[in-house]
């Protein structure tokens, strides 16, 4: 009997919470997680793509900045991103991207992008040690 009880008060529960979400619309916990995707290569002052670049993003209003990093063919992706515009740029060794202003993400849809390196005719060698002085 108190099987039967508890499980007529839980269908309740739920047919209820359903009927409500339906007619006030669901709370922000029950819809669905961000899921735009940015997908791009960084491309260097040399026209090859670079490795290990840095990808500086951010809603366009300034909220939530993050980095990510590009892989050993200058390629990134970024993922779970709501609806919005979003300001990017990319920099290794020193030089840098311009920033990409107001760059559309739908959820549910990728947006593809490429940012080139400016300011330097050439990328410079990155080295883990200083140069020996003579």
């Amino acid at each position: 009997m108190k099987r039967l009880l508890a499980i007529t008060v839980m269908v309740l529960m739920v047919s209820g919470g359903a009927a409500w979400a339906a007619q006030y619309g669901a709370p922000k916990a029950w819809k669905t997680k961000p899921s735009g995707v940015i997908s791009g290569v960084v491309i260097g002052p040399d026209d090859k793509p670079v490795p290990r670049a840095a990808i500086t993003y951010q809603s366009s209003a300034g909220d939530e900045p993050h980095a990510v990093h590009s892989d050993s063919h200058g390629h990134f992706t970024i993922t779970k991103l709501r609806t919005d515009n979003y300001d990017l740029r990319a920099s290794a060794n020193g030089v840098f991207s311009e920033w990409q202003k107001n760059f559309p993400v739908t959820s549910g849809k990728t947006s593809d992008i490429t940012l080139h390196l400016i300011y330097a005719k050439a990328m410079p060698k990155s080295s883990g040690k200083s140069a020996k002085k003579n």
